[in-house]
């Protein structure tokens, strides 16, 4: 197995169960890019501030977990790409209303671009508004 294959999976789990940037830094380059075409993240610009973004989310969505559909690695382009469904149910305060009791299952990819053995950038691909109108949000 790749080593970014094994990089990629710890850092996958320890952002998707809100490890936050404490918990993701090491596999990341202080300055990692990040990148979504979705609104609820269209401030998010760095790996740090996403990882940490997870990490609130999970605050009050504290049932959110991942499904893993798909794990490839592409040595030559030295990337990794996630396909995965995020589940959960808005049942913490915080976020953007009081609890709604809502639930999503919605899909999403991450493509983990690296350098050497060190992630550089994360895009994530995903339909934000399923799950905004999904939790009730909309």
């Amino acid at each position: 197995m790749s080593t970014i294959t094994n990089i990629a999976k710890s850092f996958f789990h320890a952002c998707e169960t809100g490890g936050g940037w404490e918990a993701c830094k090491a596999y990341c380059a202080p300055n990692a890019i990040f990148s979504a075409q979705a609104d609820a993240l269209a401030k998010v610009e760095t790996l740090q501030e996403y990882t940490d973004w997870m990490k609130g989310l999970l605050a009050f969505v504290p049932n959110g977990h991942y499904e893993i559909k798909s794990f490839a690695t592409d040595d030559e382009r030295q990337n990794v790409a996630v396909y995965g469904i995020f589940h959960g149910t808005h049942t913490g305060h915080g976020g953007p209303c009081p609890p709604t009791g809502k639930s999503t299952s919605t899909d999403y990819v991450y493509v983990i671009q690296f350098d050497g053995e060190t992630i550089i950038g994360l895009t994530k691909i995903w339909n934000d508004a399923r799950a905004v109108r999904d939790l009730g949000w909309a």
